[in-house]
């Protein structure tokens, strides 16, 4: 997979997704992300997990996915260009998880 963004320090993400993997086992999870996120950071996380779904869709243009959401298409253009560089795998377990969601 190709580097997504430049990192501070790599062990500094990986410390953090074992925290989530902990709080996870914990059923913690939940308060964990409400204490490491602002409301507007999870509001944002709640928007991209709708991006992804419309854009793994596939049954609406980018634009129209831009005017649904209210958002820029910068916005809508990073979450396309992310689901051309993911493991194929994890898109397909993501959109299987959010289909099964709807």
């Amino acid at each position: 997979m190709k580097a997504i963004y430049q990192q501070r320090d790599p062990a500094e993400w990986q410390q953090f997704v074992e925290l989530l993997k902990q709080a996870v086992a914990e059923e913690r999870l939940e308060a964990l992300l409400e204490m490491f996120l602002t409301t507007d950071e999870r509001n944002s996380l709640g928007l991209r997990v709708q991006i992804v779904n419309a854009l793994l869709n596939s049954e609406i243009s980018q634009r129209e996915i831009q005017q649904q959401l209210n958002t820029s298409a910068a916005t809508i253009t990073r979450g396309s260009n992310m689901l051309k560089i993911v493991d194929p795998n994890i898109r397909d377990w993501v959109s299987e998880k959010l289909h099964d969601k709807a």
